[in-house]
This record gives structure tokens, C-alpha cells and sequence, in this order.
């Protein structure tokens, strides 16, 4: 079987996944190209107080390294960074990785991929991946006056560790599920914190539960516990919660329940619990799994403001009812731009089309994974890929399964180039929207999960179709030439 050069893109959990199963599958000439100085992705940009993943820490795991390890049921980030550092060391993943190697440039030309990094290093490939991940480029708010604010300003993933908390006036600007994790730990470092609201969210609270070094000896010694834990979490995610946001009646209603009734039972004051009583269908927005930011929105150093921003001056930030805030540090929690996949980079395909034209009225992939014109490349966990808070690790490991098939037809010569026809793609995204019809995705609310015609770009059906139809190539979706 002839061998191919392949480039990734990232070297965070997707691309570490990448570079195992590809060697695993007898590949050796890999290249990862990651922008900074180590692996981790999203864990290690994300590094602000009370960081964690919203996956059950067992489930957050590749399915062939588990992890007795966790010291919590819900991972904390730092645990998670060292997880996949770990990984990245036990199966010597960093003997493909080149570091510090931000991608500007890939052209598809003459039955190749060229790519040429910010540092004027060139690479030339028979299949580029993109493992860029989804949430990464940060996004500010449009407000006026935000540059004119003199105190300490940052997002979220640029945390300023150097400040110390106690006693300063905080204000927070946004209140999804990294808002709900930090603003708990600002307010207990004894910050004044003002929590400035757009919109109020659905939590729901799950409990929590940690690891005794003697739980995590008896892991070690018998990973069948493992494997238990792991399997509940699953069945708890595909049958309950990710058939919810999906459109099955009884599910969504028992996931409905319990977010009010969490509501309901935490915040005892009705002024307070009108504020945060959302106006949609719960699941429109990713629910918040979450334990703390109820307890802590209700404590005398914490305030939650709803009369919306006016402008953000040199003090703090003017409230439309005329109520100045003056503050010292104002923290950015307004999240990322999940549509931007592989770019900024500039990306060519066949003919030179630039992947700006090519997703000019809208953002279509085939299977999450191809881009028609755009040959011999793999976008991973691309538009339709969030399936219900299922695990990432899980999507990308259906998705690599599913590209080592075509990387292996190529190997025994079955294609050269591989493209996807465009009428598949078109009937893909036309069956995608149908199904999102049925989904509380369309409940009533705006969302990081919509593009700019507001359309949700995610999968509408269970997870178990969708591991049933990637588990197959349907060869007459493709275009294969020699």
C-alpha cells in the first residue's frame, strides 16, 4: 500500500486523536502544525477560575485511554490539560507535532496540498485535516465605548491571573456556561461583582461528586468501574438528554421539569427568580450544567442587572435606565465564533476558490467532514457536529473511523483526489433543516448554534443514527478520480 503525507491542523484533542489512529492504521509520515507552544486546544486557552467541562469526566475520555485519575464527576480544566498532555506523551504524538507553526496559507494545486506557516515554513501534503476545533477565536461585544474603559479589561480565554479579586468592582458581560463556572469564584474571592444580563438561562444542577485517592486507586486496579461510570453517563446523555433537545415529547419534558424546578427551589426571592426565567424553551440555548451560580447570584457582593448596556466609558459601564457602574476590572465572558473553522487561514481549493466564496451564502460540509471543491480534505467537527452535549471526544472519534476508510482506499489506489458531489451536499444540509424543525433548537431564542440566517447548525437526530450513518462511505456521495 503506497503511504501518504498527511497535514493536521491542531494539536488539541481532535488532532492528538488523529495522530494516533493514523499511525495506529500504519501511517507515519504525519505532520501537526499547532499555532502555540503546547497541546491542549480549548483547555489550554481556557484557563479562568472555576473552568470545567459540562461532560461527565469518565465519558470526557478517548475511548481507548481511560482515566481513573478525575478528581471530580464533572472534570475541572487543569485536570483535563493534563489528561491529554498525558496522552500526547504515553503514544509519542509530540514526534509529529511542530509547534509554534500558525497555518496562514493552504492551496490545493497540481494534486497536492500546500502549506505555508506565519514563520515561512512550507508543507506539501496528499490530505490536509483541519483540527481546529470550534470555540477558540474569541468574540467581542459590540458596545460602544469599549476600548475607553481605563480599569483592567479581558475575555474570558485572555484571563489576567495577576489581579487579585478581593474587594475590587467586577463587572461581567455575559452569563452562558463559562459566566456561570468564574462568576461563583469571583464572588466567593470576595469581588463586588455586578452581573451584567442579556439574557437569562436555563440550568440544571446534577450533582456533584469527588474522588478519594482511594476511589481512584480502585480505578486504577479495575477499570470495569470505569467502564460502569462511563456507561451511565452515556445512556443518561443519548436516551435523556440528547433525545430532549431533539424533539422527543417525554424526554423534553422531564428535561423541562427539572431545570424549572431547579429555578424554582434555589432562588427564593420571585424578583430575582423573574429575572432569570428564561422567555424560551429550555434546551434553545445549551443548558448550563451548574451547581454554584445560583447559590452565588444570591449573595450581598453580588448584583444581577438586567436593564441592558448603554455604553461602557472610562468608569464602568452606563446602564440604559441612566445608573452608572463604576468599576475596576470588566471581564468579557461573550464567548467565541464557532463558524469560523479553519480560518483566519486563507484556504484555496480547486480552481483557487477561497473558502470565503465558497461559504459566501452559506456554510455547508457534507457530513460535517467534506467541502465540496475542496479535495482530499477532512474538516472535523464541522458544521452538524454538536449533537445534544454529547462528548466532542466521541464525535471525533466516529469522524476519524470514518476518514481512515477513505485514507485506505486512497493507500490501495482505489482514487487520487477525493471530492464530494455537490447535489449530496445540498441534500445533506435540505435534510438537516427539515430535521432541526423538530428540535427546541427552534424554541425561541438567539444562540451561539446559528449562523447568520439564524438557521441552528447542529445535528437534529440521536446520536445513534448518527454513529449508524457515518459507520459507512456512501461511495455514490463522492466523486473519486485517478
Amino acid at each position: 500500500m503506497r503511504q501518504p503525507k498527511i497535514v493536521i491542523v491542531g494539536a488539541g484533542m481532535t488532532g492528538i486523536l488523529l495522530t494516533i489512529k493514523l499511525r495506529e492504521a500504519g501511517i507515519s509520515d504525519i505532520t501537526v502544525l499547532e499555532k502555540a507552544g503546547k497541546v491542549g486546544g480549548t483547555w489550554r486557552e481556557n484557563r479562568y477560575p472555576g473552568v470545567a467541562c459540562d461532560v461527565p469526566a469518565h465519558m470526557y475520555t478517548y475511548s481507548f485511554e481511560y482515566n481513573p485519575e478525575w478528581s471530580d464527576f464533572f472534570a475541572k480544566g487543569d485536570e483535563i490539560q493534563q489528561y491529554f498532555e498525558r496522552v500526547a506523551e504515553k503514544y509519542r504524538v509530540h514526534d509529529h507535532i511542530k509547534f509554534n507553526q500558525e497555518v496562514v496559507k493552504a492551496e490545493r494545486k497540481d494534486g497536492q496540498w500546500y502549506v505555508h506557516c506565519k514563520n515561512g515554513e512550507d508543507h506539501q501534503a496528499d490530505f490536509l485535516i483541519h483540527a481546529t476545533g470550534i470555540l477558540h477565536h474569541i468574540s467581542l461585544p459590540d458596545i460602544d465605548g469599549l476600548d475607553s474603559f481605563k480599569g483592567e479589561m479581558f475575555h474570558t480565554a485572555r484571563w489576567n491571573h495577576d489581579i487579585d479579586f478581593k474587594g475590587k468592582r467586577v463587572g461581567v458581560i455575559g452569563t452562558g456556561s463559562t459566566a456561570a463556572q468564574f462568576i461563583p469564584e469571583l464572588v466567593n474571592a470576595g469581588a463586588d461583582v455586578s452581573v451584567f444580563q442579556r439574557t437569562p438561562q436555563w440550568l440544571l444542577s446534577m450533582g456533584s461528586q469527588q474522588y478519594s485517592e482511594k476511589d481512584k486507586a480502585k480505578m486504577r486496579a479495575r477499570p470495569s468501574i470505569i467502564r460502569r461510570i462511563r456507561r451511565r453517563a452515556e445512556f443518561g446523555l443519548e436516551h435523556i438528554f440528547t433525545k430532549a433537545v431533539t424533539g422527543q415529547k417525554l424526554q423534553g419534558a422531564l428535561l423541562s421539569w427539572a431545570c424549572k424546578r431547579y429555578l424554582r427551589k434555589s432562588i427564593k426571592d420571585p424578583v430575582l427568580r423573574e429575572k432569570l426565567t428564561p422567555n424560551y424553551t429550555v434546551g434553545c440555548k445549551r443548558v448550563i450544567i451548574n451547581n454554584t451560580f445560583y447559590d452565588a447570584i444570591q449573595k450581598p457582593n453580588a448584583e444581577l442587572v438586567c436593564e441592558g448596556i448603554d455604553r461602557i466609558n472610562e468608569q464602568g459601564v452606563l446602564t440604559k435606565d441612566g445608573r452608572q457602574h463604576d468599576l475596576d476590572v470588566l471581564v468579557l465572558s461573550t464567548g467565541f465564533k464557532p463558524f469560523n473553522f479553519m480560518r483566519p487561514m486563507t484556504l484555496m481549493g480547486r480552481g483557487g476558490l477561497h473558502i470565503d466564496e465558497a461559504w459566501n451564502n452559506k456554510i455547508q460540509c457534507y457530513r460535517s467532514l467534506l467541502v465540496p471543491n475542496f479535495p482530499n480534505m477532512f474538516l472535523m467537527l464541522g458544521p452538524y457536529t454538536p449533537i445534544g452535549n454529547f462528548s466532542v471526544i466521541a464525535m471525533s472519534e466516529v469522524q476519524t473511523q470514518y476518514i481512515l476508510k477513505l485514507v485506505n482506499a486512497w493507500r490501495a489506489e482505489e482514487f487520487d483526489e477525493l471530492d464530494v458531489k455537490q447535489t449530496a451536499v445540498e441534500e445533506f444540509n435540505q435534510r438537516m433543516k427539515e430535521g432541526i424543525k423538530k428540535t427546541t433548537w427552534v424554541g425561541g431564542c438567539q444562540s451561539w448554534y446559528q449562523d447568520e440566517d439564524g438557521d441552528p447548525i447542529l445535528w437534529p437526530f440521536t446520536w445513534k443514527q448518527w454513529c449508524d450513518e457515518m459507520a459507512q462511505v456512501d461511495y455514490g456521495d463522492l466523486s473519486l478520480e485517478k
